[in-house]
């Protein structure tokens, strides 16, 4: 008997398990990689809309420069980003549109505001996007006349 009492024993298969103490302290490990990751990623993500923000606002100069070449002026009045789009009646020698699709928001969401002329830059254009807060005004708002000094620096 002894014998099939050590066979069985030996055939006995081990449970094992993680205790408390090992859960948390993988838990705590984890913790603390999210503690020092996180925050180096957190602000990428709005670098990002900034970045694509002026992109856009980039490629409306250009399709703006291109209507302007067609038509002999740039459009006027608060639809002329819709203007890259869809043909005005005063546009004649209109060949768009300039930019595929409709005109896209900023990355927050908001309309971009199109001033022709502009305050900034009286003999063509301003655009601005509202930036994260979605309101005029502030050091958050992305705009047209100062990207060519932020390409300089």
């Amino acid at each position: 008997m002894k014998l099939n009492q050590r066979i069985s024993i030996v055939r006995r298969p081990f449970h094992q398990g993680f205790t408390l103490v090992e859960l948390l302290l993988v838990l705590l490990i984890l913790g603390i990689l999210a503690a020092v990751v996180v925050p180096k990623f957190s602000g990428r993500s709005e670098q990002a809309k900034i970045t694509a923000a002026r992109t856009q606002i980039a490629n409306f100069g250009v399709a703006l420069d291109t209507y302007e070449i067609d038509n002999g002026a740039y459009p006027k009045g608060k639809s002329g980003l819709q203007d890259l789009v869809v043909q005005p009646r005063n546009a004649n020698n209109w060949h768009g549109p300039y930019i595929q699709g409709d005109v896209p928001l900023d990355p927050w969401g908001n309309a971009y505001v199109y001033e022709c002329p502009g305050k900034h830059n009286d003999k063509g254009y301003d655009i601005t996007s509202l930036g994260p807060d979605g309101r005029a005004g502030g050091d958050d708002d992305i705009v047209s006349w100062q990207l060519s000094d932020t390409k300089k620096n």
